[in-house]
């Protein structure tokens, strides 16, 4: 359980309030974040079709998922800055009904750039709800649970790659792609609504400053997690953006089978998710370097042993569990880097991590339509391969991260 990322500071007291209601409105935060999940990640599993109904290239589809990357890594911070006094229980509910909004108006989009535009509202809402409500389990439960709720918050991450792309992809082949956004339009709503009936007010103490997230990048630990968030992510939307052609053309998967597939590497990107969160709070830099070599493995093999089903679905369960691990690593060094400031930590997190995944969304992309899937695999896993040496080198100078429990 990822426990190593619930480093807290003291927060305020907490209303009186009964447990079940503080927990609800912890698992409210959670679905919130398993909807922004989904949803950014659901063209994945739909980027065939969605390409097709549009008459656009699989790299022209792809930009659904750059589109949002770029825009929660800028959002990310200036939003959380620019409503630093604002109640956190109204930007939540705000964020979710942007979410809405932009699932209903990709389900009805007439033209390709009116689902670009739906992005582009997704962005900011991936920006604006991660990083508020990542940090807020200390501020929903009182400090002895402060652990199990943020590991419950942080569950939406696994959940959400679990089930988005495969349930996507298999309502988008039973009822078509655009009933897939509905879905989800109708399952924002309720999580609004949720949100609004046990989360308490919020209001802000101490608003996170610019000048706290420029502080955290002197830290070595700090850009040590950026470059290893960097390398990895990269690699892995690079390559995971384009699997459902790579399954087609290479595989020769049929489009029923392909959920099958994706969701066969869900489930092993849950299980991932809870190895890597207990071993990242002992070996932070051996958990973290093991991930991306087994995503390099992973996509190196693919074009060769990915011909066969067999070898296909043994590669997607290794490549599942090795990325299920990748947010909780990445998160814990974050942390751990700035164990004083939980917000600030978020938002670098969120945008560091949002940047790359449309950066490699963006790159696969071009790489897919000047040469293959298969290409794009190989090429992700060198740069996965690159992780492993910076997690050596950062190794080899002995850079001890911050102890929280001393002064």
């Amino acid at each position: 359980m990822p426990t190593a990322t619930t480093t807290s500071i003291d927060s305020p007291s907490l209303p009186a309030r009964s447990p079940l209601v503080s927990w609800l409105a912890v698992i409210s935060v959670m679905l919130g974040i398993f909807s922004i999940i989904t949803t950014e990640i659901l063209p994945i599993g739909l980027l065939t079709s969605i390409g097709s109904s549009f008459t656009i290239s699989d790299g022209m589809a792809g930009l659904m998922m750059t589109m949002p990357g770029f825009l929660a890594a800028v959002s990310a911070p200036v939003v959380t800055v620019a409503t630093g006094r604002i109640d956190r229980r109204l930007m939540l509910g705000t964020f979710i009904l942007l979410l809405a909004l932009a699932n209903f108006l990709a389900a009805v989009a007439p033209s390709y750039w009116l689902v670009l535009v739906s992005r582009v509202l997704v962005g900011v809402t991936i920006g604006g709800f991660w990083s508020i409500g990542a940090g807020l389990a200390s501020r929903l439960v009182p400090a002895e649970s402060v652990g199990r709720a943020t590991a419950v918050i942080f569950s939406a991450v696994p959940l959400g790659s679990v089930l988005g792309v495969p349930l996507g992809t298999l309502i988008g082949d039973v009822a078509g792609w655009r009933t897939a956004f509905l879905v989800m339009g109708i399952l924002t709503l309720c999580v609004f609504a949720m949100l609004l009936l046990v989360v308490p007010p919020l209001p802000t103490d101490e608003p996170t400053r610019l000048s706290a997230l420029t502080g955290m990048l002197r830290s070595v630990n700090t850009r040590f997690a950026l470059v290893m968030t960097f390398l990895v992510v990269l690699a892995h939307f690079g390559a995971y953006t384009y699997v459902t052609p790579f399954l087609e053309q290479v595989t020769h998967v049929s489009a029923g089978l392909i959920t099958v597939y994706l969701l066969v590497y869900g489930v092993a990107g849950i299980a991932g998710n809870f190895l890597g969160g207990s071993a990242v709070a002992r070996y932070p830099i051996g958990t973290f370097a093991a991930a991306a070599l087994m995503i390099a493995g992973a996509t190196v093999l693919l074009p060769v042993l990915g011909k066969e089903d067999l070898g296909a679905v043994a590669l997607l369960v290794l490549w599942g569990v090795a990325y299920g691990a990748v947010p909780v690593c990445s998160q814990t060094w974050f942390a751990k880097a700035s164990p004083d400031s939980p917000e600030a930590s978020s938002v670098l997190f969120t945008a560091s991590f949002q940047a790359t995944i449309s950066i490699g969304a963006l790159v696969g992309g071009v790489v897919v339509d000047h040469s293959s899937p298969s290409m794009v695999m190989t090429l992700a896993g060198t740069a996965a391969a690159l992780v492993v040496l910076v997690a050596w080198s950062h190794g080899a100078r002995k850079n001890p991260l911050p102890d929280p429990a001393k002064p």
